[in-house]
């Protein structure tokens, strides 16, 4: 076609701009649809997109402009530094964690360096001994930890269960250590215990018929397994507590612990396939109760062959009050694992029962120790030297009269994780963690205690570099918990705990089934085994860089405070 005829046909081409309109705001329309259907019941790869779908994907366009755009929006503040934030998400998903530039915050904004060494190490020089711990080498059965890192207490019920089966998976996955939290051993924790590896004796279980098991095989091929698996326990538990029931893929059996069965049915030694478990016991002594609410022996007897040692929580972080379940988390299965009625508001005790004085405290650990066998500790936090020399002095006389003492002590910073502490406490209770573990290791040298037992230390650890602070001030091990929180899909909206009718988004810390019935589990243990071991990677680097041969080598002189001011 001529140019001169192409030019005319377009001028005198009159443009309907109504029905372009409508036809582009249909075809948008018809877009958003397909994306929100694939969000929600296709992709498996988000699980916030799982509950809400397109909306959902404004976060990572914001996301995705953070960086150009930092000079006109806020950082981080909250967690210390956005690159933190980042570098675990970027570890969880096996992305190169590798940095441009300086940090938001230079020296991480805590005033702190490390002295490197005028002739580093290699990493591959940095022998595996340096990242296990050992506790209670006196016990029976003593506990050799495959990690120096642990997940820490977070309980059942204040997480999701599917939160807790992704951090249970991932802690088997990598080998590092999970504690329970004062919620109790529950069947989420116990998620890889193979059906054919148990004594069929101390379980009860059931199986569907071979029309509910065609169903699932279907279900799975056609959609997903989280959605088959739902529908086959429906269709084979018609009770209100039917998510307390472990499902094995294989055998399609349904199965939990008979905590009634007799104790020589039980297995003698902790089945290889469960991750390194840490049982914690609260003030509400849930998992381990009677009837009346006391101590029952039998059943803690029965708890610790699936477990490798006990801590007994005295405090957490701020919150020296005992632990706080609104109704909303308190579902038919927390209720059943704890003993208590369901949908009720569960407010423990805030003091420990057996401890009304740090002697009782003392004897008490002794008897459990006795009872299972195994490392048995206690969890505090300090305020001042004078509060934690009593409990020294208690230990000393201990041991100058032939008794045992506590296999650990695990130390909280005021600066951690406080749950649901009140609000006039998050800010007032508890020393920081360096100063608490200084404090701690001083005294413990001074009463000639040091070596009886290890330390643990938990705070505000997200990165290598912050455990490493800590194993330098006298830590044997570290436990994390917001660290984790992040890796498996944490994206910080502080709706955990369910008041108001507010819920997690992500599914990770709520009981709202509409919102966890979608977390991805699988997709997110293996992101929690990832960032463990890109912190182990971590911790490797930094004492290469730093010459020295162990995290049990590091030490207070190979710290330097900082003394930049602050702009």
């Amino acid at each position: 076609m001529p140019k001169e005829a192409l030019l005319k046909l377009l001028h005198d081409f009159h443009w309907d701009w109504a029905f372009f309109f409508k036809l582009f705001a249909v075809a948008l329309l018809l877009l958003m649809l397909v994306v929100a259907i694939y969000d929600r019941y296709i992709q498996r790869e988000n699980q916030l997109l799982v509950n809400y779908p397109l909306i959902g994907r404004l976060r990572y366009f914001f996301y995705l402009l953070r960086n150009p755009m930092r000079q006109y929006f806020g950082d981080e503040t909250f967690f210390d530094a956005f690159e933190k934030i980042a570098w675990i998400n970027k570890t969880a998903r096996k992305e190169s964690p590798y940095l441009s530039f300086s940090p938001t915050k230079p020296f991480a904004n805590s005033r702190i360096l490390f002295k490197h060494a005028n002739i580093v190490m290699e990493p591959n020089e940095i022998p595996d001994e340096a990242f296990h711990v050992t506790f209670g080498e006196k016990r029976p059965h003593p506990f050799r930890t495959r990690s120096v890192i642990g997940r820490s207490a977070m309980s059942d019920g204040a997480i999701s269960p599917e939160g807790t089966r992704a951090f249970s998976i991932g802690a088997a996955k990598a080998g590092f250590p999970i504690n329970t939290g004062e919620g109790g051993l529950t069947s989420n924790f116990l998620v890889t215990l193979r059906y054919c590896d148990c004594h069929q004796n101390y379980l009860e279980s059931y199986r569907g018929t071979a029309f509910a098991r065609s169903v699932y095989r279907i279900v799975r091929a056609l959609i997903n397994a989280e959605s088959a698996e739902r529908l086959y326990r429906d269709m084979v538990l018609r009770r209100p507590d039917k998510g307390t029931f472990i499902f094995d893929e294989e055998s399609l059996h349904l199965y939990r612990i008979d905590w009634e069965a007799p104790l020589a049915y039980f297995p003698e030694e902790v089945p290889e396939t469960l991750p390194d478990i840490v049982f914690q016991i609260g003030s509400g002594l849930y998992g381990v109760r009677d009837k009346e609410g006391k101590f029952d022996e039998e059943r803690y007897k029965k708890v610790m062959r699936f477990c490798r040692m006990t801590e007994i929580k005295i405090a957490q972080g701020a919150k020296q009050t005992g632990g706080k379940l609104l109704a909303a988390k308190v579902s038919d299965d927390i209720a059943y694992y704890r003993g208590v009625e369901p949908h009720k508001d569960l407010i423990s005790p805030n003091r420990f029962p057996y401890a009304r004085s740090e002697a009782e405290l003392l004897d008490f650990i002794a008897h459990l120790q006795e009872l299972s066998g195994k490392p048995v500790g206690f969890k505090i936090v300090i305020s001042d030297r004078e509060n934690f020399e009593r409990y020294a002095v208690a230990m000393r006389q201990r041991l100058d009269e032939g008794k045992s003492l506590p296999d650990f002590i695990t130390i909280d910073g005021g600066d951690g994780g406080s749950a649901t502490a009140p609000l006039e406490m998050m800010s007032r209770i508890g020393l920081s963690i360096r100063d608490a573990l200084l404090i701690v290791d001083e005294v413990l040298h001074a009463y000639d205690l040091r070596s009886q037992l290890k330390i643990i230390a938990a705070e505000k650890v997200l990165t290598p570099d912050d455990a490493a602070l800590l194993f330098a001030h006298g830590a044997d091990f570290v436990n994390i918990a917001r660290g984790f929180m992040i890796a498996a899909g944490c994206i910080r909206a502080r709706e955990c705990s369910g008041a108001g009718g507010r819920h997690c988004p992500v599914g990770l810390a709520t009981m709202d089934e509409s919102k966890r019935s979608k977390f991805l589990v699988q997709n997110k243990a293996q992101s929690v085994a990832n960032y463990h071991d890109a912190f182990i990677k971590g911790l490797r680097d930094l004492l290469a860089v730093l010459a020295v041969p162990s995290v049990h080598k590091l030490t207070p002189k190979m710290v330097i405070e900082n003394r930049v001011d602050e702009v």
